[in-house]
């Protein structure tokens, strides 16, 4: 939906501000909703299209709105303006929330990640979907501006990933050891707690789930092949707690977790 009401706003040509005056509501208002912070009302919607000069994608817009809990954003619908758009909203995301909790068995968490790799990932995903847009090196660059917020004042980060992506040689190897050193710096950062789940842990209540991100106790994100999937229903939010909960118990952190990266590069 936020993707949806964005490309409204970009075909007419209008600012954050200009539509929030044509709302007659706040700018920051307009900013949540498009960065899917807010959900959009029905009232909000019909507000969008009209100050869009498109009354008539209200009533489809409103439908696709009411049909479930989860907002489920398209891959090639959220990319369509390109990988540096996607950045963007998921920036705006990510300064919003005071409390990051990231878990990860696919790749380093975007945060945490070097320029070489986020750019690394953002070539492989558009190599798959079929191209490689002009705008990759931009995009990484703004997935490494993510990483700000690891300094800034009012924001905290708890991080697990499995073990095994300490040695998955994506990108390659030099590649690999580069963002390793990055992480012996990140996670001594005091807003920052940073916990590796190892191979051989006993895992008595939690199998290895899908990635996920929680944002603050409001939000969470997953990402699939096909999709980003948001999940703001209270009682979702808090099964992924208790499944963040039961994986943060089985993980090392500190000196420990220092260890198990030194190994890593050791390996390499």
């Amino acid at each position: 939906m936020a993707a949806r009401l964005h490309e409204l706003r970009s075909s007419a040509g209008l600012t954050v501000r200009g539509l929030a005056a044509r709302m007659g509501v706040s700018a920051a208002k307009v900013s949540r909703i498009e960065n899917a912070v807010t959900p959009a009302a029905k009232a909000d919607i019909t507000a969008w299209c009209g100050a869009c000069d498109a009354p008539g994608n209200a009533p489809d817009l409103i439908a696709m709105s009411q049909q479930a809990d989860e907002l489920y954003v398209e891959w090639r619908r959220r990319h369509r303006p390109g990988l540096l758009h996607a950045q963007e909203l998921q920036l705006g995301i990510d300064q919003r929330a005071r409390l990051q909790r990231s878990y990860s068995s696919v790749a380093i968490p975007g945060p945490f990640q070097t320029y070489e790799y986020a750019r690394a990932m953002l070539s492989a995903f558009a190599r798959f979907n079929g191209g490689e847009p002009g705008d990759i090196e931009a995009a990484a660059a703004k997935r490494v501006e993510r990483s700000a917020l690891l300094h800034a004042n009012g924001h905290r980060f708890v991080v697990l990933v499995e073990e095994h992506l300490l040695r998955q040689r994506f990108g390659g190897t030099a590649l690999l050891r580069g963002q390793l050193e990055h992480l012996l710096e990140l996670q001594r950062l005091p807003a920052v707690a940073f916990g590796v789940v190892p191979f051989s842990v006993e895992r008595p209540n939690m199998w290895c789930p899908e990635s996920f991100r929680i944002y603050d106790r409001e939000l969470v994100q997953l990402e699939t092949l096909t999709a980003v999937i948001s999940v703001a229903a209270p009682a979702d939010v808090a099964l992924y707690e208790r499944a963040f909960v039961e994986l943060g118990a089985t993980a090392l952190y500190g000196p420990a977790a220092t260890a198990r990266i030194e190994a890593a590069m050791r390996e390499l």
